[in-house]
């Protein structure tokens, strides 16, 4: 069975630095994308969670700013910590279960709930380093 096409943003973070939050996947899903759902979010989140979503933030602006972007290999999990609120469709139909998909940033809501990831430095904690080169498999 062939894999579904995914489009790979080249230089967006792989993970966290430091950390094994993921930020993208290294290929698609057999049976499809993991559609996308709005995770709640509650006051008792770990702040190491919570760091998670502000860097994803930052990478998110850093990589696309307001231009709206495809899905893509961007990780399903993290993105629906800000799904329906800080990330949302550009799209109407929508499909949440494709790689295809195409989102922007909420930029006054992303500002207001990460104000750090908007920061000029921002990028700079967001680097891990790494080269995704090796994931074209």
């Amino acid at each position: 069975m062939a894999l579904p096409d995914m489009t790979k943003h080249r230089g967006f973070p792989g993970r966290l630095p430091g950390t094994d939050f993921q930020f993208t996947i290294r290929r698609a899903n057999k049976k499809g994308a993991t559609p996308l759902i709005r995770r709640e979010r509650y006051a008792d989140r770990r702040p190491a969670d919570r760091r998670a979503d502000a860097g994803f933030m930052a990478a998110l602006w850093a990589h696309f700013g307001e231009e709206p972007f495809e899905r893509g290999n961007l990780d399903a999990g993290r993105l629906s910590w800000l799904f329906g609120r800080e990330v949302v469709p550009a799209e109407d139909p929508f499909d949440p279960a494709s790689y295809e998909a195409m989102l922007r940033i909420n930029v006054d809501l992303a500002r207001a709930s990460f104000p750090e990831a908007f920061d000029a430095e921002a990028a700079d904690w967001t680097e891990d380093g790494e080269d995704d080169e090796d994931w074209d498999e």
